[in-house]
């Protein structure tokens, strides 16, 4: 009997996962910064809402280098799908349309990928070869991805351990994808071919907390080089998860990486959800070669449904077929994920490989949920010829698609015999997941022969290493030692930034402090105001920190001095000779307090009221001239009336 099996997600525990044996890696994708595509000339980076054609093509697999077809591709060609791309003049080319040979590779995009790799710690390779991995959903219109390896075997430290970096890789990106609808998948390929990196990390994770960590770590690592891509998009996580007796299944997609520890955890239910199945199934004597189902058209008997998806289903001239799941009574409901049942599992591959994508697609025997009278259930079930041992699903749609689903349903519930099948699954927002496609295999890879291998020569390494930045935990450990403060350590150190931060402490022109808030709190708090902070640059900061090393005082009204400047147009010599002009002197304070005292609303009756009044009122017109400890002596013995000399 299958049993209740899983804590809530905030109940988890490191030992629950340890007891469960989950092992989980990452594969992060990470556009670079470049200003062409990796393999031809097009603007990389530059996105189209318009479009000036659409192209209609058709996708089938072929063999491998050892005249094998890839699982995925086949599973691809199941679904017959149209795919149609938009192009816009601007950003693609024939070669993004596989109707001319590609170019060299973008040396500005390898070098940004060697750099990288040595971040990491990884083992340059010394030729890089191109090869092609096989995509059959669409996604690139060759059918295929030109990828390379240029580093393995490389490590990252978190929490006195080492992470293993499997691999980096360099590759192009694909289409960005605008509908997926029946048979008919409508790309963009603004985005097609521009240069990303693939990081693949051990499955050295055991907590979906760590994963989430070792992802912020990356992330960071590779943006302090200044040199990828940030925005929506330009980064994407796919995670690895796997159970004790399970199997690497991999969740693709993953737009936030605060998401990933609920997509662990409910992949981890999932597994150990599949495992009791199967365990069930072999007690009830159901085995992957014992396994039997039978199917049958139903439609004469659901004339009078009321269930609206079958209604509008006969109403659009649909059949209805009904599948019997010999001896699967009761698992169809059984729980798999966060408001998930098996069932589900099955619905998703309907869903994608017979194109059956309006939902419901299917209805189940255990439906606890609103479904057809039970009188007609009782005729389906007696057509079909079920027991109460067995398990019943009613499917519709065209004489092709239905076909086609009752299959799929068969494989997958076959498939549940075994346990856990090898698929690549959709991350979604609510932490769950979906199935995707078949976890693709081997086969799917061969060489390219179109380029050549390119010679990586030690003394071009040597330069590049030149511009690899310390790495991120060199810097947070040198920063706190400096005395930044903790939230402030990994905002700095992640950003190219860092490198005017650093030359800036090392030239002793201000305290780490005090160059920390400027040039991110302050700097973060003009931009959200929508000022150009591009104006901020490391000969602007040399010069402001020289005037504060003369003026310390400056540093009280730096904020509004900055948001000054940021809507001056003038350079900061002349803005600071007006700004000094139009500010009070030490020797005129006291004559403007006398002044202020003499405007002191009569409603301000408490000398704390009269205070902040004073000194507002003052301050303002010599912040950055003279320090408010001094002024706020001065106020303090005038409210007191102690002041003789005022």
């Amino acid at each position: 009997m299958i049993i209740p099996f899983f804590k809530t997600f905030e109940e988890m525990t490191r030992e629950d996962y340890a007891i469960l044996g989950l092992k989980s890696g990452l594969e992060i994708h990470q556009q670079l910064l470049t200003k062409k595509k990796l393999f031809c000339r097009c603007p990389a980076g530059r996105y189209n809402l318009e479009f000036d054609a659409e192209i209609l093509r058709h996708m089938r697999p072929t063999l491998s280098e050892l005249g094998e077809y890839d699982g995925t591709a086949l599973m691809e060609f199941k679904t017959k799908k149209d795919i149609i791309y938009q192009i816009n003049h601007q950003t693609v080319c024939t070669y993004e349309m596989d109707d001319t040979p590609p170019f060299e590779i973008n040396d500005d995009a390898l070098d940004i990928a060697l750099e990288t790799a040595m971040l990491l710690n990884t083992k340059l390779v010394s030729e890089i070869h191109i090869a092609r991995k096989q995509y059959l959903d669409g996604s690139i219109p060759t059918g295929f991805q030109r990828t390379t390896i240029v580093g393995i075997d490389g490590w990252i430290p978190y929490k006195g351990r080492k992470i293993g970096i499997t691999q980096i890789g360099l590759e192009e990106d694909s289409c960005r994808e605008v509908s997926d609808i029946g048979h008919t998948r409508t790309y963009r390929a603004d985005r097609l071919g521009m240069p990303l990196i693939e990081t693949v990390t051990d499955p050295d994770m055991k907590t979906p907390w760590e994963v989430a960590e070792v992802a912020n770590i990356l992330r960071y690592l590779v943006r302090s080089t200044g040199k990828v891509r940030t925005g929506i998009g330009a980064a994407r996580q796919d995670v690895n998860v796997s159970i004790r007796g399970g199997t690497r299944i991999e969740i693709k997609g993953v737009d936030r990486i605060k998401i990933i520890p609920r997509l662990i955890y409910n992949e981890a239910m999932r597994q150990f959800s599949l495992l009791q199945i199967k365990e069930e199934l072999l007690r009830r004597g159901i085995t992957t070669k014992s396994f039997t189902y039978s199917s049958e058209e139903v439609t004469k008997f659901c004339g009078r449904v009321s269930w609206d998806p079958i209604r509008r289903a006969l109403k659009r001239g649909e059949k209805v077929f009904a599948v019997k799941l010999d001896g699967f009574s009761g698992l169809l409901s059984h729980p798999t994920q966060s408001g998930k049942v098996f069932s589900k599992e099955i619905s998703d591959r309907v869903r994608v490989i017979a194109c059956l994508t309006r939902l419901p697609n299917m209805l189940t025997s255990e439906s606890t949920e609103e479904s057809i009278e039970g009188y007609i259930w009782s005729k389906i079930r007696n057509a079909v010829n079920a027991t109460s041992r067995d398990a019943i699903i009613l499917v519709w749609g065209d004489e092709r698609d239905t076909q086609t689903a009752i299959k799929e349903i068969a494989i997958r519930a076959k498939e549940a015999t075994i346990g856990i099948p090898s698929e690549t699954r959709q991350a979604l927002i609510d932490g769950t997941n979906g199935f995707e496609r078949i976890l693709p295999g081997p086969e799917r890879m061969y060489p390219d022969t179109d380029l050549p291998p390119l010679e990586i020569k030690a003394e071009h390494i040597d330069e590049l290493q030149k511009n690899v930045p310390r790495p991120l935990w060199e810097r947070e450990h040198l920063y706190s030692d400096w005395g930044v403060p903790d939230h402030l350590i990994t905002e700095i150190a992640s950003t190219p930034r860092a490198l005017i931060f650093e030359e800036l402490v090392e030239m002793d022109l201000i305290k780490p402090l005090h160059a920390a808030r400027l040039l991110y709190e302050s700097t973060k708090h003009h931009k959200r105001k929508g000022l150009n902070v591009e104006r901020l640059t490391k000969k602007f900061w040399i010069q402001f920190f020289k005037q504060i090393q003369n003026n310390p005082n400056l540093l009280e009204d730096q904020r509004s001095l900055l948001k000054s400047y940021l809507n001056s147009n003038q350079a900061l010599d002349k803005f600071l000779d007006l700004y000094f002009k139009e500010r009070w002197q030490k020797e005129e304070i006291p004559k403007r307090l006398k002044e202020a005292q003499a405007s002191i609303p009569s409603k301000l009756q408490r000398k704390e009221q009269k205070f902040r009044y004073l000194m507002g009122q003052i301050m303002d017109g010599c912040r950055g001239i003279v320090s408010g400890s001094y002024v706020q002596g001065l106020v303090h013995d005038a409210v007191n009336k102690r002041g003789q000399h005022v």
